[in-house]
């Protein structure tokens, strides 16, 4: 009885080059058809793990956490300066969903810096800020201005502990001139003060007293 060979059933190529095309684990330096590349974790073609992304058009760098093709977990941006194209830290801290959030500190070009929470990519929350005239204003935050409760002191040690709304003294607050040895305690609104009580305080210490004492009611 004669054998009856049957071809073998071949593969497409294109099956094998699917499957080792699919990215999940850790993998070496995949590039975007845009020049962005990363060198990380996959996980279902999507970069989840740890792995760190370049973006060709601006020389950005995070090195972090990702979840689902998503900045997720902790990680830190940095930026090349535009002359001498050293490495620049912006952010260090938590993100979620490709956004800041959670604690994290950010360095602005002027030499300022912030270090506190954040929701959404916005400062939101409790945070201290650092600015380049030497004030800090330190307390609660609101889609990325003061707003809550707060302190702003500034380079002369001058310092407003109270309200705030959208980035002014906003409600009952106390402004504290310790160069004249003052205190006036009122209510704000927009940045400026509508009613209030002014007393001596501090003005035997004080620097720069006013002339004269204000005397008691």
């Amino acid at each position: 009885m004669p054998i009856v060979k049957y071809p073998r059933a071949t593969e497409p190529l294109w099956h094998e080059w699917d499957r080792k095309a699919q990215k999940c684990g850790l993998r070496h330096t995949v590039y975007a058809v845009n020049g962005d590349q990363y060198t990380g974790e996959w996980l279902d073609n999507l970069k989840h793990g740890k792995g760190t992304q370049v973006w060709k058009r601006t020389g950005a760098i995070y090195s972090g956490d990702w979840k689902f093709g998503k900045r997720d977990g902790y990680g830190s941006y940095s930026i090349p300066d535009p002359v001498t194209k050293e490495y620049k830290k912006v952010y260090t801290g938590w993100w979620k969903n490709d956004q800041k959030c959670g604690y994290g500190v950010t360095f602005y070009r002027i030499g300022e810096h912030y270090e506190g929470e954040w929701s959404g990519g916005l400062r939101s929350g409790w945070g201290r800020m650092y600015y380049q005239d030497g004030s800090i204003y330190e307390g609660q935050w609101l889609e990325d201005r003061p707003g809550g409760q707060g302190m702003l002191r500034l380079s002369n040690e001058n310092r407003y502990e109270g309200g705030w709304k959208d980035g002014k003294k906003h409600g009952p607050g106390k402004f504290f001139y310790l160069d004249k040895g003052q205190l006036f305690e009122g209510v704000w609104a927009a940045d400026i003060p509508k009613c209030g009580i002014l007393i001596d305080f501090g003005r035997d210490e004080a620097p720069a007293p006013t002339q004269y004492p204000i005397p008691k009611v």
